[in-house]
């Protein structure tokens, strides 16, 4: 019969056996607290700070991995010149203001040369220097802007031939707007001619190696106003921290 007493002694042996196991192991983890309590607290802590040791491990490496990750791609996009701000120029600084004028202003380039006597010996003659840009160490060899906004590069004074314009503001002023409340992005075009916004530039020759790490798709740049040169304005990149001589050839 289904409900006679040896049926029911065997189906609850049975229903003991499966628990044994459960029992035994709490039996045992009750036997080792009440021969050292302390002794077993201690191990559980151990235990538990072990493996939250190992997860912190973990997610700092998992950070420390996705921040290599971004500075490697961020030097990559930094073209053949790179802005660092974190060396005292570049890095997304936009300057405060333009460029003071020149205090020394080099001679105007149709006046006569002063008379100077020919020296008596041929190889006495000091040779010409080359007009440098790197300040100091880590900065680019082109003209730029030091975040403190000390713009480097822009000593030349009026009267430099370089930016001579017998037609100054041939196609009118730029009107859109200076300083570092107008940010543009350049929208495409090269050094000879390249556009934002519907406001068209070009580089002024002079200073075609100072631009080769641009990119005319988008960069960033402000426009300020030169106070040396007529007919000049000046771009500076936001990215790099650099800045060239430009003109204005209209808009539309």
């Amino acid at each position: 019969m289904p409900n006679s007493p040896s049926a029911i002694e065997e189906v609850s042996s049975s229903n003991l056996d499966r628990s044994l196991p459960f029992l035994d192991q709490h039996a045992g983890e009750s036997q080792a607290y009440d021969r050292n309590p302390i002794c077993y607290r201690g191990v559980h802590f151990v235990t538990k700070m072990i493996k939250t040791s190992i997860g912190l491990l973990a997610l700092s490496l998992i950070f420390s991995v996705a921040a290599f990750s971004q500075g490697r791609d961020n030097k990559e996009a930094g073209g053949e010149q790179r802005g660092g701000g974190n060396r005292g120029f570049g890095g997304g600084h936009i300057p405060a203001h333009g460029p003071a004028p020149a205090r020394n202003q080099a001679p105007a380039h149709n006046q006569a040369p002063a008379r100077v006597e020919a020296p008596a010996r041929p190889e006495q003659r000091a040779p010409v220097q080359e007009r440098r840009f790197n300040d100091k160490p880590g900065h680019p060899e082109a003209p730029h802007v030091h975040t403190n906004n000390q713009w480097i590069g822009h000593e030349s004074g009026r009267n430099d031939p370089r930016f001579h314009r017998d037609r100054t503001w041939e196609h009118g002023r730029f009107t859109g707007g200076f300083g570092r409340s107008h940010v543009f992005h350049l929208a495409g075009g090269n050094r000879e001619r390249f556009w934002f916004n519907g406001f068209y530039f070009g580089v002024g020759s002079a200073d075609y190696a100072f631009c080769n790490g641009w990119l005319w798709d988008r960069d960033q740049i402000v426009i300020y106003e030169d106070p040396d040169h007529d007919g000049w304005y000046l771009a500076y990149n936001v990215r790099l921290g650099t800045y060239v001589h430009v003109t204005y050839q209209g808009n539309g």
